[in-house]
């Protein structure tokens, strides 16, 4: 559901996409950069105590836990819950 009006979001497509293709990655970029923080301090007010394992786990959920069947989340969520971070094999 949007309450804008059609000819508003059309004209605001064609802003976006007058901008070259490096213009819009480096928007992505910064929306993708300043939305983790904001997550996080979410996540946080929540459960202020909760362990760096906890957190990861909750951002992933909030960020990526739709993209993925229950099974395949369970593995994601126990490999992230460990108290070490993943290693990078």
């Amino acid at each position: 559901m949007s309450d804008t009006r059609p000819e508003v979001v059309r004209h605001y497509r064609a802003l976006l996409l007058a901008r070259s293709p490096a213009e819009r990655l480096k928007m992505g970029c910064s929306m993708s950069a300043t939305t983790r923080p904001l997550v996080r301090a979410a996540v946080l007010a929540q459960a202020p105590q909760a362990s760096p394992a906890a957190l990861r786990c909750a951002l992933f959920l909030r960020f990526y836990g739709e993209e993925f069947d229950a099974v395949e989340r369970a593995r994601i969520l126990l490999r992230l819950g460990q108290d070490a971070p993943p290693s990078g094999r």
